[in-house]
């Protein structure tokens, strides 16, 4: 068989609709790349930099090279206009780090999650202020809403995995936030956005991390004082107020 055939590659790993597939390989110079499995075979991405390796107008990337450029651009100078052409190809680019924060997302790398996802969304900012016009703005920005999500899904799950439940909250609560201003801007007045699929999503993770947080002693003691009273244990619901005092916090 040559090996050149995909096959050598695919062979145990097959293509799953309902699942993302990924995995880490080391290149023959000892360099970590990922691999995405595709219905069609498989992509191969720099863990760095651009998916692709390459380095356009001598940047890391098309964001990059725009982003230097808009901070050089004098004064006097007409505005940054982004035609069909310069966006097909920062299009091209977000599609890149799409496939590879997918990836990571499999595999569970948030820190690369979120690198990616900001560069998308950063791609998405400069061609909503540059593009030649809204429906070739509307190409990158109508995909806002799954971005967001991933990226907030992202902070969050690396708030609990280091147990920093506030921060993981604050996280999914400013990704909802920011869709819901963006479904305002661009829905109709009578549409229904709270069941979209980006909302549906973090406001279950956001249900599970208020349930992982940990319980103050405080609460604790609301809780067993309300049983006690509900119970008619007055002696022991006596006492609990009496806890609650020394800590300062008025019960109810």
């Amino acid at each position: 068989m040559d090996r050149k055939d995909l096959s050598l590659i695919t062979e145990g790993w097959d293509y799953n609709p309902r699942e993302v597939r990924a995995r880490w390989v080391k290149t023959a110079s000892g360099e970590a790349e990922v691999q995405l499995r595709l219905d069609l075979g498989v992509l191969q991405m720099r863990a760095e930099g651009r998916p692709d390796g390459q380095t356009p107008r001598g940047f890391p990337s098309l964001l990059d090279y725009y982003e230097e450029l808009e901070r050089t651009v004098p004064e006097d100078h007409p505005s940054l206009q982004f035609d069909e052409d310069m966006c097909a190809e920062l299009q091209q680019e977000a599609v890149q780090y799409y496939y590879r924060y997918l990836a990571y997302s499999a595999l569970g790398h948030l820190d690369g999650v979120i690198a990616d996802t900001d560069h998308d969304l950063s791609i998405f900012d400069l061609v909503a202020e540059h593009a030649i016009d809204d429906d070739v703005a509307w190409q990158f920005i109508q995909f806002f809403p799954y971005v967001r999500m991933m990226n907030s899904k992202a902070l969050a799950e690396k708030g609990l995995r280091e147990k920093n439940y506030d921060e993981a909250l604050a996280a999914v609560e400013e990704g909802l936030c920011d869709i819901r201003n963006f479904m305002q801007d661009y829905t109709d007045e009578d549409e229904d956005f709270e069941d979209c699929p980006e909302i549906r999503t973090l406001q279950s993770l956001q249900h599970k991390i208020i349930r992982m947080q940990p319980r103050s002693e405080e609460d604790r003691i609301h809780e067993e004082l309300a049983a006690s009273i509900a119970s008619e244990n007055y002696e022991h619901a006596a006492r609990l107020r009496d806890r609650l005092k020394k800590l300062g916090k008025t019960p109810f």
